[in-house]
């Protein structure tokens, strides 16, 4: 008898390297017993770190997390160019130039802020109804166009001149392609550069030291204790947005989908921004969503309920 079905909320998992996202949810489901299950922030099979795993109820939320930027631990290699822009891929080109610390930290300072990034062939974007990988495969290569992305830090942790290895912790947007920023950097030095491991460390809110393994989760399960390490699915928006609790008679007229006028919810200035976005919680404290402002009709609507 499965006891976790009415289980909804949020598992942080420290991915494993080799496992696709997808793998780590198909093991979940074994595990939990669930079917319904989500992830947030697809990672590359080499990658490990943070990947928030939405259960039940709460998988309504992994396309609407408003926490944006993703931190990463990265390693470099630079003087190789490879296909896939990791050290999994083919070796397409090579440089023996030498290259200094400060000229590795003045290339890198070149790409924080607003960049433009072109997605590599191997990823998941689409082209013409085919994913780009699915063509890279196949030794085609596509024009693609670059996307705007945002770079808030790119800090060199360790750099080894003579192997011209190093490690870097990067904050990004949402989107941004790490191995492909190191790829840029490499290009700008003109040495090349891949990278050689990833872990992330926070995604959506959500840090590494809050996540838990596949063997630990397994534990939790075969205790019957999984309840104990779901955290509730507004841990992913009360940071973002403000808080909003409705009395017992508006409690179920907001949960039918009722729109509430800015008056019944008690706060005179709840449309000053349009499309300001609230956490709403019900009379007994019990969190059932998102409600969005509208200046123009003076009411709060459903945005999303979970």
């Amino acid at each position: 008898m499965n006891t976790n079905k009415d289980l909804n909320g949020i598992l942080p998992v420290n991915k494993p390297e080799g496992w696709t996202s997808f793998d780590v949810v198909a093991k979940l489901r074994g595990i939990i017993g669930i079917k319904r299950l989500g992830h947030a922030g697809t990672l590359d099979p080499m990658a490990t770190g943070v990947l928030p795993v939405f259960i039940g109820k709460a998988t309504k939320a992994c396309d609407i997390i408003p926490v944006d930027e993703k931190s990463y631990i990265a390693g470099f290699q630079l003087g190789k160019m490879t296909d896939t822009q990791d050290s999994t891929g083919e070796v397409l080109a090579e440089s023996d130039m030498s290259v200094d610390e400060d000229l590795l930290r003045q290339a890198a300072g070149e790409f924080t802020g607003d960049i433009m990034q072109l997605p590599p062939m191997y990823s998941a974007v689409s082209v013409g109804g085919k994913r780009l990988y699915e063509l890279a495969r196949q030794g085609k290569v596509v024009e693609r166009e670059p996307r705007q992305r945002r770079v808030e830090l790119i800090e060199i942790q360790e750099y080894d001149k003579a192997t011209r290895q190093g490690r870097m912790f990067v904050t990004v947007s949402k989107g941004t392609y790490i191995r492909t920023l190191i790829h840029d950097i490499g290009e700008k030095i003109g040495c090349y550069g891949m990278m050689t491991s990833l872990e992330r460390t926070s995604s959506g809110g959500f840090g590494i030291e809050e996540c838990l393994s596949l063997e630990e989760i397994q534990k939790y399960a075969d205790e019957d204790r999984l309840g104990e390490i779901v955290l509730p699915v507004e841990k992913a928006f009360d940071s973002a947005y403000d808080k909003l609790k409705l009395n017992r008679h508006c409690t179920p007229l907001y949960k039918n989908g009722v729109k509430l006028r800015c008056e019944q919810v008690h706060i005179e200035k709840l449309c000053e921004n349009q499309g300001r976005i609230y956490c709403v919680y019900g009379f007994d404290g019990e969190f059932l969503g998102l409600g969005q402002a509208d200046i123009e009709k003076n009411e709060l609507r459903v945005y999303k309920n979970f």
